[in-house]
């Protein structure tokens, strides 16, 4: 029974870890690009850097009780972030050595698991803080976007050729939905 349902676990966490990253990339790639918005749907205030909080028509009020919060979580992401990616390519020597160690590769697919586990508790609990200062349409408005945005395996909406927000985050994402934007 177990090892029919193992990959359908994994597959699921890969899907919800997709789904994640693409809220926790929506919020972080354009605090480091630096990017105007302005974009179709832009209705938020002026000092509203953030493109989602902006097309969610977040006020300047709202943004004072956000901006800190996604800040902090921006930065305790990174660390996770890099973490998982490290594991990643280590998961991808073992598999590329000449003789492939199943149980290393078992136990390296497990502590990326943990990783994922780890930032999507962090991810959860930043959107469950946020969602506080959010109106009950900006929410619904948020929670369909994230919706819309993940895909299975890093496939969803954003992927395709010339997807984005107006900011590079398609081509951010491209790379992979766990790579971590650049400081």
């Amino acid at each position: 029974m177990w090892k029919k349902a193992k990959p359908l676990l994994i597959l699921l966490s890969v899907g919800l870890n997709v789904a994640f990253v693409i809220a926790w990339a929506a919020h972080a790639i354009p605090s480091r690009t630096g990017c105007p918005w302005g974009g179709p749907g832009d209705k938020g205030g002026a000092g509203v850097w953030c493109p989602l909080h902006r097309q969610l028509g977040t006020s300047e009020k709202q943004w004072k009780e956000i901006e800190p919060r996604l800040r902090q979580f921006q930065e305790r992401s990174q660390e996770t972030c890099r973490h998982v990616n490290q594991l990643r390519g280590e998961l991808i020597d073992l598999v590329a050595a000449p003789e492939p160690d199943r149980a290393a590769i078992e136990a390296k697919q497990k502590e990326i698991l943990a990783g994922q586990g780890k930032m999507q508790a962090m991810v959860i609990e930043h959107l469950l803080a946020e969602r506080q200062s959010l109106t009950p349409e900006q929410q619904k408005q948020l929670f369909e976007m994230i919706r819309r945005r993940a895909g299975c395996a890093g496939h969803g909406p954003l992927m395709g050729p010339g997807q984005g927000d107006g900011c590079g985050m398609g081509n951010a994402l491209r790379g992979g939905p766990g790579d971590c934007p650049k400081r």
